[in-house]
Order: structure tokens, then C-alpha cells, then sequence
């Protein structure tokens, strides 16, 4: 079973019309936080992936066939009150890694701590790879061995 973030919150009911309170628990899962630091990651100009080279092939497959993994080259540890996440990116070329990194570093920083309410401890961020445009899209012609 996935680790797993729990808020508790105590609500008063009141009268109708006015805002109802009532008690109970807030459970975040690990696959939800690392599904925001993966969208948050994605949204830093610069970045042409997540994932490493494995987890990209497998990436490619569901996205031609539409299931995105957003948590895709994202891995998070969840405590009782902080988050600590390793990303792993692919930066487009001629852009400087470390600034990018540092930027994918903020982003998610701001979205564990914006849209999950929990402290971050860390976040690692590592580039397995530098995307030259144009690397992908050229298609090698090979002649033909037979006529």
C-alpha cells in the first residue's frame, strides 16, 4: 500500500446558512503528490522531459496511446508533516542545467507547499540528459537492400 499524508481538521456545525464544521481526517496519497511535483516540474520552460531513459520509452508508449503518467521520473517520501522528492529531468539544449534545476526545484517547492499545505525537506533534482532539437525528428533514410 502507497505511503500516504494525513491532515486532521475539526469542523463546528452551525445553523443553516453559515459555514458547517465538522471533524475528520484529510488523507493525500504519495501518487497524488508526486503527480503535482511531476505537473509542476513539466511547467518550467527549459524542461523536454522527466525520466530517465527506460521511464521515457515507457512514457512515449502511453502517451501515443493517451495515459500520460504525470509522477512519471518523480519519486517522493512522504512524512507526518514534510515532503521530500527526487526529480529526474531531461533539459533542452543550450539552456543552463543548474538554472533550470533550480527552477524545477522551486516549482515544486511551491506546489507541495501551495496545493498539499505540507513543508518540503528537500528536493533533488537530477538531469540524466541534454534534448538537441531536432535529434528526434530526423528520420535516417536507409537504402533499400532489396529492389
Amino acid at each position: 500500500m502507497a505511503a500516504q499524508s494525513t491532515v486532521s481538521t475539526t469542523v463546528t456545525a452551525t445553523p443553516l446558512g453559515q459555514t458547517a464544521v465538522a471533524s475528520g481526517t484529510t488523507v493525500i496519497v504519495d501518487p497524488v503528490i508526486a503527480k503535482i511535483a511531476g505537473i509542476a516540474a513539466r511547467e518550467v520552460p527549459g524542461v523536454f522531459a522527466l525520466g530517465g531513459g527506460a521511464a521515457r520509452v515507457v512514457g512515449a508508449i502511453r502517451d501515443a496511446i493517451g495515459t500520460t503518467d504525470l509522477s512519471q521520473g518523480v519519486k517522493v517520501e512522504v512524512g507526518d508533516t514534510e515532503v521530500a522528492a527526487d526529480v529526474t529531468i531531461v533539459v533542452e539544449y543550450p539552456l543552463p542545467l543548474q538554472q533550470v534545476a533550480d527552477q524545477v526545484r522551486a516549482a515544486v517547492a511551491a506546489a507541495i507547499t501551495d496545493l498539499i499545505g505540507m513543508k518540503v525537506a528537500e528536493i533533488n533534482v537530477t538531469v540524466t540528459d541534454v534534448h538537441i532539437p531536432g535529434d528526434d525528428d530526423q528520420v535516417v533514410a536507409e537504402e533499400s537492400r532489396v529492389a
